[in-house]
């Protein structure tokens, strides 16, 4: 699994691409998923694809703004 599928038919830069695969590679390793197709690491591979949709270029801001819909742990 990548972000790939949720980044088709958008005009994202070979670089932005190669950002959002990094971000996702590192978020899924920090929740501790495996990366694939299971429903978890899709939401992950979707949100760095919104994020990066509405501007937001560097591996490290896709990867900790990502991490903030998943990590939040209710009080």
């Amino acid at each position: 699994m990548s972000v790939t599928p949720f980044s088709r038919n958008r005009p994202f830069e070979p670089e932005q691409l190669e950002a959002m695969e990094r971000a996702f590679r590192q978020a899924c390793a920090e929740l501790g998923l495996p990366g694939g197709r299971d429903p978890l690491s899709q939401l992950v591979a979707k949100r760095i694809s919104e994020l990066a949709q509405t501007g937001v270029r560097t591996k490290a801001a896709l990867y900790f703004l990502s991490l903030l819909d998943f990590k939040s742990s209710p009080q």
